[in-house]
């Protein structure tokens, strides 16, 4: 398997995940804005939507969507338990916290790094992100992890959206559960290891 990436983007949950899956692969890195693989090859080519992440399967067809990649990789080493068992609620619950960070969290940091962003959308997306943190936070509140004590594909996503906090001037200060975990999370040697690979250790 090859999964495309950007450093520090959303790409760096799927490789989270592939790290502790202790699963074979190889990495790619995308110059998002020449459409670019580092081999020289045309993303646009693999994934047509034009952003990462994409895997790339060892038959060649390709997933993209992160929350849809990190369910596959998971559910390919069931004894890693990185996601509960489809048809659990469990399973249901790390759906939701996954659908949850993708349009309540994510899609809220995007107009952040947007230079073309007016201070009315920073501001409006700012007041978003403050409005759903502490909902993150109060799970974390009850258990290290998102679904209880047990590390799931979910919490890869809320650390990578968490790691992108310094570089907007989002304060999590006032919710210390987030910070714990995201100490805790960089104490994974799967997150170390995704870290290091795409050069965001230092």
């Amino acid at each position: 398997m090859k999964l495309y990436y950007s450093p520090g983007a959303c790409s760096l949950s799927p490789h989270i995940v592939l790290c502790e899956a202790g699963l074979d692969f190889t990495i790619e890195k995308v110059n998002l804005r020449t459409k670019e693989t580092e081999s020289g090859r045309d993303f646009s080519a693999i994934n047509p939507k034009g952003y990462v992440p994409a895997l790339e399967l060892d038959g060649g067809e390709v997933l993209t969507e992160g929350p849809a990649i990190v369910q596959y990789v998971a559910d390919l080493v069931p004894e890693k338990k990185l996601v509960p068992p489809a048809g659990t609620l469990a399973r249901t619950r790390v759906q939701e916290w996954l659908n949850f960070i993708g349009t309540e969290l994510h899609k809220n940091f995007t107009p952040l790094f947007n230079p073309a962003s007016t201070d009315d959308i920073r501001n409006a997306a700012q007041a978003n992100i403050a409005r759903r943190l502490p909902i993150a936070a109060t799970a974390l509140d009850a258990h290290p992890y998102l679904i209880g004590d047990s590390f799931s594909v979910a919490d890869a996503y809320l650390f990578t959206v968490l790691s992108w906090t310094g570089f907007v001037k989002v304060d999590i200060t006032p919710w210390p559960s987030l910070a714990a975990f995201v100490e805790r999370m960089k104490a994974r040697p799967g997150v170390q290891a995704a870290l290091a690979a795409e050069g965001l250790d230092r």
